[in-house]
């Protein structure tokens, strides 16, 4: 065994990050050159958006929580950076793996990029190597603060892992250096498939009355669509009437459940019928009852490739998608208002087709992005 091992930051914020990180922690936990350090920026804090996801996914207890908590984008993101470059003065790891689009993925990769050691360390770096993962993903639409933090985030990062065919021509047009570019899969898949288990037992359908295929998960959380009362209370006019043809479980995130109770619109659907409010779920038990919906009515990243992934119908309330694959190769259908309720019938007149993943959509990707940081410390 090496006497001096690779130091790895894993860095993870919002709950899709927990899903990215912990195959990989896994992979390189089980290997005899890297430790694997979990960075918690802090980022989303209520226990059902976090730490019930590091509990579900066997991870252990972040090893650095940098505390960020809420606030604008600027402070967010500042706060992060200040936090973060504190711990690389610190710990001067030989990696730093951030992961997605959101604000900490960013402020981490301006903190690294930015610092040089005034000494190389032990491995003889002089910065930390620092990889996205999940890069190349676009929507094309700079209103969305997550498209600019993958903007920013893909011309600083040294290495480029695409889960994708479409990430790599993103990257390629945008003047990045092919020998950046690893496409490695969808690490997504991984997470899916590692608690298969877990999930195909935990019953929550079951444990709420409903039978398999025979109801809508709905999640619903973006700004565009929930910080406008106006349209936040057509959106609740949706819910009810997709409540007419199928029961709808929807999870409510806490953005979502404020801005409901503000406009004087959830107990209105509290009060609807065939729609069960849960407070926001666990992967596992989320996952259970995606496993067991008949469709998925969405504006979130992540759920577009795991219904695709499991052939499940997904509508997806949103003029565009960073993740185009989904909609090209898979089950994802882009929607609005005016006529999500045409899709809704649609689908309920198709019958379910086999799922059809995109390559390298396999439940491996972290043994491959595994290999590739072995590969990059040990020639760099």
């Amino acid at each position: 065994m090496p006497v001096d091992k690779q130091t790895i930051h894993l860095i993870a914020a919002a709950r899709p990050n927990f899903m990215k990180i912990a195959p990989l922690y896994h992979a390189l936990a089980a290997t005899d050159w890297a430790t694997p350090v979990i960075v918690h920026t802090g980022q989303h804090y209520d226990l059902n958006m976090s730490d019930a996801f590091f509990q579900d996914l066997r991870l252990p207890e972040p090893h650095i929580h940098l505390g960020a908590g809420t606030g604008s984008h600027a402070e967010q993101t500042g706060k992060v950076m200040m936090a973060y470059e504190k711990i690389l003065l610190q710990t001067r790891p030989d990696m730093t793996v951030v992961a997605g689009d959101v604000n900490s993925t960013l402020a981490c990769t301006l903190a690294a990029t930015k610092l040089v050691y005034p000494e190389p360390n032990i491995h003889g770096r002089s910065r930390p190597v620092v990889a996205h993962l999940e890069a190349g993903l676009r929507s094309f639409d700079r209103s969305m603060p997550e498209e600019i933090n993958r903007l920013a985030t893909d011309v600083l990062a040294d290495l480029l892992w695409t889960p994708s065919p479409d990430g790599d021509e993103h990257l390629l047009r945008e003047g990045i250096a092919a020998d950046k570019i690893q496409r490695v899969g969808n690490i997504m898949i991984d997470s899916l498939e590692m608690m298969r288990g877990p999930i195909e037992q935990a019953g929550v359908a079951a444990e709420l009355g409903l039978s398999k295929g025979d109801y809508v998960v709905a999640t619903l959380h973006r700004p565009g669509n929930v910080d406008d009362p106006a349209k936040l209370a057509q959106l609740c006019d949706m819910l009810i009437d997709t409540a007419t043809e199928l029961p709808v479980v929807f999870p409510v995130h806490p953005r979502t459940r404020k801005n409901l109770s503000v406009a004087g619109l959830l107990a209105r659907l509290e009060q609807a019928p065939g729609i069960t409010l849960l407070e926001p779920q666990s992967y596992i038990r989320f996952m259970s009852l995606v496993f067991n919906c008949r469709l998925v009515l969405t504006d979130s990243g992540g759920i577009q490739e795991e219904t695709t992934y499991l052939g499940i119908p997904c509508l997806t309330l949103r003029p565009n998608t960073e993740r185009p694959i989904t909609v090209t190769a898979g089950t994802n259908r882009l929607c609005n208002l005016g006529n999500v309720r045409d899709a809704l019938d649609q689908v309920l007149a198709t019958p379910p087709a086999p799922a059809a993943p995109p390559e390298l959509w396999d439940g491996h990707t972290a043994q491959r992005v595994s290999d590739r940081i072995h590969q990059a410390l040990t020639t760099t």
